[in-house]
């Protein structure tokens, strides 16, 4: 099995954060989002990757090769945006076997091992999460069976409550990239873009079946807001803790819901939960909640929520919430 991750995106919603750093490289719970599922790739007998790559590019390459050596990775840019399914157009000279494919704008706890129990007569698996807020979201229609009939786009009326959340499994690649063809041969949606949905329903009305599969959660990755939630949930649920050799004063207190990780040095601080402190911080005087503070970030006579402080910034007697990118400096006196 061969895995696609579409990655040409600008992450608009991130910024100032993606300015310099591609949306699948923004760090939440210590790490990159895209290693979560890179890090699942070898229990699955996934060796093989192909990268739709777009704006800052070359530091996705960079990474992966640097973090993950042993994969064969493939890039294929995306000049135009026009949509997903162009994105994974592009990947069709390289896929000869089963896919999975990957939106790594979040994060996920699936049981991706169902690939290797598929019945004979299913074609793939898209995974889905039952949410109240259904208008917002693409959902799956099912029959009886839990296969997929039609996927609706941001429904007015409760046709179904499965939210598509952008992990799939394929095994009939080919018809999934007649499917492609299909829709780009349609011409594009309402927004001008070419949409991946249209192609999975395509193979059903081919005589496909597409089962679907829980997820037992689906935390954004998005915007800053989300993006801070999903580090809370982390830290609260096996990524908090604190480093051996981090340096904390007796004059400071850490919330056991937290991240500090090494050579952080705390003096007089106050960590509340759902922090994520970065190596080789430095916080002073000053409270945190709910925040990131990259590596090597400095905080001094601050007290925030809410905030994502940059690698390498500095921010001094702030208050309140702030997003400031890497290598930045807020100074108030």
């Amino acid at each position: 099995m061969k895995a696609v991750i579409p990655l040409a995106g600008k992450g608009t919603r991130l910024r100032p954060h993606t300015l310099t750093t591609p949306k699948p490289l923004v760090r939440v719970g210590g790490k990159p989002v895209m290693s979560y599922i890179l890090d699942d790739f070898p229990a699955l007998g996934i060796d093989e990757v192909v990268f739709i790559v777009g704006y800052l590019g070359d530091e996705v390459r960079r990474y992966v090769a640097e973090e993950y050596p042993g994969l064969r990775a493939h890039y294929v840019v995306q000049e135009v945006q026009d949509g997903t399914a162009g994105a994974i157009k592009l990947a069709e000279p390289f896929v000869d076997e089963d896919l999975l494919i990957v939106f790594v704008d979040t994060l996920f706890d699936a049981d991706l091992s169902l690939a290797r129990t598929l019945g004979e007569r299913d074609a793939g698996i898209i995974w889905a999460k039952e949410v109240e807020d259904y208008q917002r979201f693409g959902v799956i229609v099912t029959d009886g069976e839990g296969a997929m009939t039609r996927i609706v786009e941001k429904p007015s009326e409760p046709v179904s409550k499965l939210a598509n959340i952008g992990l799939y499994y394929i095994r009939d690649h080919e018809l999934l990239f007649r499917g492609i063809d299909h829709v780009l041969a349609e011409g594009p949606g309402k927004s001008g873009e070419f949409y991946l949905t249209d192609a999975f329903q395509y193979m059903v009305d081919q005589g496909a079946r597409i089962r679907t599969a829980p997820v037992g959660g689906w935390y954004d990755c998005g915007k800053v807001e989300t993006l801070l939630e999903t580090n809370a949930h982390l830290v609260r649920s096996g990524r908090g803790g604190c480093a051996a050799s981090a340096r904390i004063d007796e004059a400071s207190s850490l919330d056991e819901a937290a991240r500090v990780e090494e050579g952080v040095e705390l003096r007089n601080a106050r960590i509340g939960a759902g922090v994520t402190i970065e190596a080789g911080a430095q916080v002073e005087d000053s409270e945190l909640e709910n925040c990131i503070v990259g590596r090597g970030a400095r905080i001094r006579r601050a007290r925030l929520h809410d905030s994502i402080v940059g690698a390498d910034s500095v921010v001094d007697g702030a208050q309140g919430v702030l997003s400031v990118g890497p290598s930045s400096e807020i100074r108030i006196f």
